[in-house]
């Protein structure tokens, strides 16, 4: 799906917006959009589209591990890259075997994870004193973008 100017215009003030929380959960919606169109090509054979996407994955997987900082981020750090690792083995596993089920698994992890995000984001942005039953509330009614809306965010490997 081709993006509008509108649409395009739409989604950089959005990003613009977000807060660095908010980035990561849009790079978690890219990545599972990715495997998302990749289990896709993969159940169709269609190999060029099965590349294309794993090669975008890879690259917004890139961008959320370098966001990782070993030297302040202590334990939670280390947990993040070794589930960035584990989706990076997982993807090629799921390449190599042409398996669209581990890819499918994986998007359910991925939006596991980008859920737990979403909490960490709603806690950063909620109003002093909000009864963490209101947060709550406002965490679980939280959806990831559909399918028909995630769109591949450019990136280049230069950085």
């Amino acid at each position: 799906m081709k993006l509008t100017q509108t649409e395009l215009s739409y989604r950089k003030s959005a990003i613009e917006g977000a807060s660095s929380i908010g980035l990561i959960i849009a790079l978690f919606d890219t990545l599972a959009g990715d495997l998302r169109r990749a289990a896709g090509a993969l159940r169709k054979s269609d190999i060029e589209k099965r590349c294309k996407e794993l090669d975008h994955a890879s690259l917004v997987l890139g961008q959320l591990e370098s966001w990782v900082d070993m030297d302040k981020g202590g334990d939670s750090a280390k947990t993040l890259s070794q589930f960035y690792a584990y989706l990076r083995a997982t993807m090629m596993e799921a390449s190599v075997t042409q398996s669209a089920t581990l890819l499918e698994t994986q998007i359910d992890t991925i939006l596991q994870v980008r859920s737990a995000w979403q909490k960490l984001d709603n806690a950063a942005q909620a109003p002093p004193g909000m009864p963490p039953d209101t947060l709550a509330e406002r965490t679980t009614t939280s959806t990831p973008v559909p399918e028909a809306k995630v769109e591949r965010i450019p990136f280049s490997q230069s950085g």
